[in-house]
C-alpha cells in the first residue's frame, strides 16, 4: 500500500461509514457534480462581489448564495437520492433568480453555469449514479449466457 493509499483509506472508511454498510468511495459523476457545484459557488463570488459595487444588500445576497452553494456541495457529496433532487430544486431556483436578477439590473453572474450544472444533473447516467443503481452498459459475455467459442480454438483440436 503506498503512502497516498494510507492518507486517503481513513477518508474513505469515514465517507463509507457515513453512507451506510457496503458502500464504497462515491461515484465518478457524483464527484464530477461536486466539482461542479464548487466550481459555480467560486464563480458566483468572483462575479457576484465586484459587481455588486459596494452595495451591501448586493453583497449579502452573493455571499449568502455562495454560503447556500457551498452548503449544496456538501449534501450533494454524499451521494444519496435526496441529495440529487435537493440539488436540482435548488438549481432550478438558482436559475429562476438568475433570470429574474437578469431582467430587472441586467446581471447574469453564475446563472449560466448554473444551466451547465442542472443539465449534468439531469443526465441519466448521473441519476443512476445517484440512486446507486447500476448502469445498463453493454453485457459481459459471461452474462450473454453463451459459451465461449473460443474454449477450445488453442488446443489444436477441433471440435465435431
Amino acid at each position: 500500500m503506498s503512502r497516498v493509499e494510507r492518507a486517503v483509506s481513513p477518508g474513505l472508511a469515514r465517507l463509507a461509514q457515513r453512507r451506510g454498510p457496503g458502500a464504497g468511495p462515491p461515484h465518478e459523476l457524483v464527484r464530477l457534480v461536486t466539482r461542479l457545484v464548487i466550481a459555480q459557488a467560486a464563480v458566483a463570488a468572483a462575479i457576484g462581489l465586484p459587481y455588486s459595487r459596494r452595495h451591501l444588500p448586493s453583497i449579502v445576497i452573493t455571499l449568502l448564495l455562495v454560503a447556500a452553494l457551498w452548503g449544496l456541495v456538501m449534501v450533494v457529496r454524499s451521494g444519496t437520492h435526496a441529495g440529487w433532487i435537493l440539488a436540482i430544486a435548488f438549481e432550478t431556483a438558482f436559475i429562476l433568480f438568475g433570470l429574474f436578477r437578469f431582467f430587472t439590473s441586467r446581471y447574469l453572474g453564475g446563472t449560466l453555469f448554473a444551466i451547465c450544472t442542472l443539465g449534468t444533473l439531469l443526465h441519466p447516467a448521473v441519476a443512476r449514479a445517484f440512486t446507486g443503481q447500476p448502469g445498463r452498459g453493454r453485457p459481459r459475455l459471461s452474462e450473454t449466457g453463451r459459451t465461449d467459442a473460443a474454449d477450445g480454438a488453442l488446443d489444436g483440436g477441433a471440435a465435431s
